[in-house]
């Protein structure tokens, strides 16, 4: 029987933000009422900026092109960036908090469209519009130097102040290994999410996993069937469908003897916690740094992916990032590692059930 859907880390390594990661020193409480305490308010803040996050992201998605899309702020609010009164009088009435964008969509939307164009053939760069800021983070890797980011610097410096330039640690590579651990030709993924496609059951996992094999079992020596690649998607995309064996359970693996539902799927919203799991670093929490970003990788690019600071090996790639019961993405690449930190990406997960038409089982 086939293991609950793991999810696992965001592509390649990334600056880890571990839950329980930050001591600080307090007196025991011999009763222990302090730390249920703390414990009970540190689960219904999550719960709260998990339901907030859900909101922008269906308002974001309702405004489509008048909107650069939504965020939580540091008090965990639900914002999103509008360009009309009227959609700030609806942001307003469904709940959120509506900020005027200081550039048009159209503005960032032509910048990215530029840097596309002048530096998708750079490997270690990327971008992805801030919707807090109305700029644009073009970020780079180690690997960018000499020439090549002499030619980043150019093109940031012809837009102007409405680039951001960040330095990330490492290089950022795909993990061609994975989670609850998936094995082919040699190769070790992580499988994402078990869906269901009619009455046909199908598992997801990174397209880059689902480009090099054809069969994958549950063990290294072959022994234990777990279902065949039958599309994969990379790069541009980073998504693969498995047709299983048997039906998996739409639960993903936490790592501690228990598992977490997974009834749904959704957008990443900039600012919310999320979650994921993997056979190499176990179950890691960060929040989402970007949406719809572009990175491009030593392999191709890779565009319209998640940025978080969940951190990520190799052996955490095609796993699953969730936020509570919600399925968010698949584990794509980054740079850095859980000692150092780093960047991580993952496929927004919405993007290969609407291709394949299927949904979370």
């Amino acid at each position: 029987m086939r293991t609950v859907v793991t999810w696992t880390a965001v592509t390649a390594g990334s600056a880890g933000l571990v839950a329980g990661s930050l001591y600080a020193v307090r007196m025991p409480d011999e009763s222990g009422t302090g730390r249920q305490a703390a414990l009970a308010g540190q689960q219904a803040s999550n719960t709260q900026r998990r339901s907030a996050g859900a909101l922008a992201a269906r308002l974001a998605d309702r405004l489509g092109t008048r909107t650069a899309g939504a965020y939580l702020d540091s008090s965990g609010r639900p914002v999103v960036t509008v360009t009309n009164q009227s959609d700030a009088a609806m942001v307003r009435a469904a709940g959120a908090v509506p900020k005027a964008l200081q550039r048009s969509p159209a503005t960032l939307n032509r910048i990215t469209a530029a840097l596309r164009q002048s530096t998708s053939g750079i490997p270690g760069t990327g971008w992805a519009v801030d919707p807090a800021t109305s700029k644009v983070t073009v970020w780079t890797d180690d690997s960018v130097t000499g020439t090549r980011m002499a030619a980043v610097r150019r093109m940031a410096r012809e837009v102007g102040p409405a680039i951001r330039m960040v330095r990330i640690p490492g290089r950022l590579r795909t993990l061609a290994l994975g989670g609850d651990a998936i094995f082919g030709q040699g190769t070790r993924c992580s499988l994402g999410f078990n869906v269901k496609r009619g009455d046909q059951d199908f598992f997801l996992t990174a397209g880059h996993c689902g480009n090099v094999v054809r069969t994958w079992t549950a063990d290294q020596q072959g022994a234990q069937a777990l279902g065949t690649t039958v599309e994969s998607s990379f790069p541009g995309d980073d998504f693969a469908l498995v047709q299983a064996e048997e039906a998996g359970e739409g639960a993903v693996n936490l790592y501690n003897g228990q598992s977490q539902d997974i009834t749904e799927a959704g957008d990443a919203v900039v600012g919310q916690p999320v979650t994921r799991s993997g056979s190499t670093t176990g179950l890691r929490s960060g929040t989402v740094t970007a949406t719809n970003a572009t990175v491009n990788y030593p392999e191709g690019t890779v565009t319209g992916a998640i940025q978080t600071t969940v951190c990520a090996e190799p052996g955490d790639s095609g796993g699953s990032l969730f936020s509570g019961s919600t399925a968010l993405g698949l584990t794509s690449g980054g740079s850095g590692d859980c000692q150092s930190g780093g960047v991580t990406f993952f496929q927004p997960v919405t993007e290969p059930l609407q291709a394949f038409g299927a949904e979370v089982s």
